[in-house]
């Protein structure tokens, strides 16, 4: 049986997808989960799982055999210490919660998690780390590039010798940037092993390999992506813990 991978999502009011919902229903909640993910790990042999935040967590992560924290909106100030400032922008502090709870419950059975931009972000602060709340361009890197379509690299980052990142996708390579936060403090149990050329950490992974994170989206580059080869090849190994 092909590894299971699950999937988070975000969850939007059904009123912002305007006219393509009927009046009656604008106030009920959508599941939003971007295809690319799940396509990528399908093209890499998994069974993608897009997953709810309603059933409990640790039901949820038995059914499982890999975790990927997508990306989405930003994590809450309040989650790192922090007050907001000025460009922070949306947050869903009901999903942050969800989530640290997620990664939690994944790493105790001994999942494999890939951790995606607003996923890298997640994982450093459930570890008690801090963010940068609003980063502009410097040295030409730009962080974010929204007006750039996201399939196309837009700047390089550089990876550290010695780490699983490396081993899975080489030295250097080209990468996209649709984030506008960064990683400031970096968490407890997290090795910095990415970084773009104006110095912001662009990768973290733990000693053992059984995370590894990713601040931009290998899911919109080619496929298969092998970071998306790596969690189903990890979950198809097994591995789980107790």
């Amino acid at each position: 049986m092909r590894p299971r991978i699950g999937v988070t999502g975000r969850r939007w009011p059904a009123r912002w997808f305007g006219a393509h919902v009927p009046a009656a229903m604008a106030n009920l909640e959508v599941d939003v989960h971007f295809a690319d993910y799940v396509a990528a790990i399908a093209a890499a042999g998994g069974v993608p799982i897009q997953l709810t935040r309603d059933a409990p967590v640790a039901d949820v992560v038995a059914l499982l055999d890999g975790l990927v924290l997508s990306g989405g909106a930003d994590v809450d100030p309040a989650r790192y210490g922090a007050d907001p400032e000025e460009g922070l922008g949306s947050l869903e502090p009901r999903r942050d919660a969800w989530e640290i709870e997620l990664l939690a419950a994944a790493e105790a059975a001994g999942l494999p998690v890939l951790a995606i931009c607003r996923g890298l972000q997640i994982l450093n602060v459930s570890r008690g780390g801090t963010l940068r709340q609003d980063v502009p361009v410097s040295q030409g890197v730009g962080h974010p590039q929204w007006d750039r379509d996201g399939h196309e690299p837009s700047h390089r980052v550089r990876t550290a010798p010695d780490s699983h990142l490396q081993a899975l996708v080489g030295a250097e390579l080209a990468v996209n940037s649709l984030h506008h936060q960064v990683v400031a403090r970096v968490g407890e149990g997290l090795r910095v092993v990415a970084r773009a050329d104006d110095d912001e950490i662009e990768g973290l992974e733990t000693d053992d390999g059984r995370v590894v994170a990713v601040q931009w989206h290998p899911e919109l580059l080619a496929r298969p992506d092998p970071t998306f080869a790596w969690i189903v090849e990890a979950a198809q190994r097994g591995g789980r813990a107790g």
